[in-house]
């Protein structure tokens, strides 16, 4: 068997890497979620609330502070009283969206399987 060398990580396997705090803020629990939701258009803060079933005022508001900052989301002040807020994709989030649209894709036609797969190593683990 050839022997290994160790290579030095690269890229978002660094852990000083920008690409994996961006990395991060997309992959985590409700990061995908946001930006999916957005790729079907423009949402308001409540609006996107209702529509990601589960996430919190609170970690929505922060999900999007860290997107917002990454570039991927703008958010947009309506001059009204009160004031309206509503955010969208970037044309960088709209990529990142493409690319996130194949996998939501993926991971829904092959629920099932991921779910059989589960069951069946929870069962081989409680033997």
């Amino acid at each position: 068997m050839a022997e290994q060398t160790f290579q030095a990580p690269q890229g978002p396997f660094r852990d000083d890497c920008p690409s994996r705090t961006v990395l991060n803020h997309v992959a985590n629990r409700w990061g995908t979620l946001i930006i999916a939701s957005l790729h079907e258009g423009p949402m308001r803060f409540h609006l996107l609330r209702d529509h990601i079933g589960g996430i919190s005022e609170k970690m929505l508001a922060q999900n999007l502070r860290l997107l917002a900052r990454d570039g991927l989301i703008e958010r947009t002040v309506q001059p009204t009283t009160p004031p309206q807020v509503s955010y969208a994709l970037t044309p960088l989030g709209l990529e990142l969206a493409d690319h996130l649209r194949n996998l939501v894709g993926w991971i829904t036609c092959r629920t099932d399987e991921i779910v059989a797969a589960r069951e069946r190593y929870d069962s081989a683990q409680s033997r």
